[in-house]
């Protein structure tokens, strides 16, 4: 199946079999957050995951169906993965397409040593970081990650149940250190579950993330979380849905209070006004 027309049948399927419920959902983002202008060169970050794999080809589809001229940069920021498992990772992006460009950092190494016990945090802003260094060092004015709906509902509810504040993740934001960048999620539509029928479909094998909290030996409140929804999902259908929405449903009326660049404001502060 991987030898003669396989990065074809990917392709087909994209258009075919999954269009409603990846595709389409993929343009929806696209169009209804304003992601992708004319001469947008858009470094897309290549995790080694399911995900990021599957953004790769629908930007590839849209450069090539959709009405916008724009370019793209695939890469994969190496931050101490087994080289086992890269190789495997460049392999099957050559298989379907995709002209990878990796570029190696030690980042596993630096947050086994200096926080060892909770890496999680660390890791993901020295990742995020380097990402950006790469993309702006080639030129690109936006920086695309494979985030998708399961994604935001689980960071909404991880900020509202650890953190202590309702805030969740857009789906696109400027950079505050890397000027003239842009981070942009165009999968903030698809839901994960969609995104497995179709590397199941297609047998696609993600790479291990290759740190200590993917193969288990430490635990995460993003697994608690995602095992939470799973559950209330069986007694309310639209669970996820609800939660979803609740980000861009808030009445500002009816909360305690909020904060922004200007300030912290509290309801008092126009209850007798």
């Amino acid at each position: 199946m991987r030898e003669f027309g396989f990065q074809q049948l990917v392709e087909r399927s994209l258009n075919k079999n999954y269009r409603g419920p990846l595709y389409s959902k993929f343009l929806e983002a696209i169009d209804q957050y304003r992601l992708i202008e004319p001469g947008d060169k858009i470094a897309v970050a290549l995790s080694g995951g399911k995900d990021s794999l599957l953004m790769a080809k629908l930007f590839q589809e849209f450069q090539k169906h959709g009405s916008i001229q724009f370019e793209l940069f695939f890469m994969t920021m190496d931050p101490g993965f087994y080289q086992e498992d890269l190789d495997k990772h460049i392999k099957l992006c050559e298989s379907v397409g995709i002209d990878l460009y990796v570029e190696k950092a030690n980042i596993f190494e630096v947050t086994d040593r200096i926080a060892k016990e909770n890496p999680c945090y660390l890791c993901a802003r020295m990742r995020r970081g380097a990402l950006y260094k790469i993309a702006k060092a080639n030129g690109c004015n936006k920086l695309a990650l494979g985030h998708h709906f399961d994604d935001v509902i689980e960071t909404t509810l991880l900020n509202m149940f650890y953190a202590g504040q309702f805030k969740t993740m857009l789906p696109k934001a400027k950079s505050e250190n890397y000027e003239g960048i842009e981070l942009i999620r165009p999968m903030y539509f698809i839901k994960e579950k969609d995104i497995e029928r179709f590397r199941k479909y297609h047998h696609l094998e993600s790479m291990s993330c290759g740190c200590r909290i993917a193969r288990n030996e430490l635990d995460s409140k993003r697994k608690e979380i995602k095992l939470l929804i799973e559950s209330l999902r069986k007694v309310y259908k639209n669970i996820d849905i609800n939660i979803f929405r609740s980000a861009e449903n808030v009445n500002m009326q009816n909360i305690l209070g909020y904060y922004d660049d200007d300030g912290r404001y509290s309801f008092l502060d126009k209850y007798n006004k």
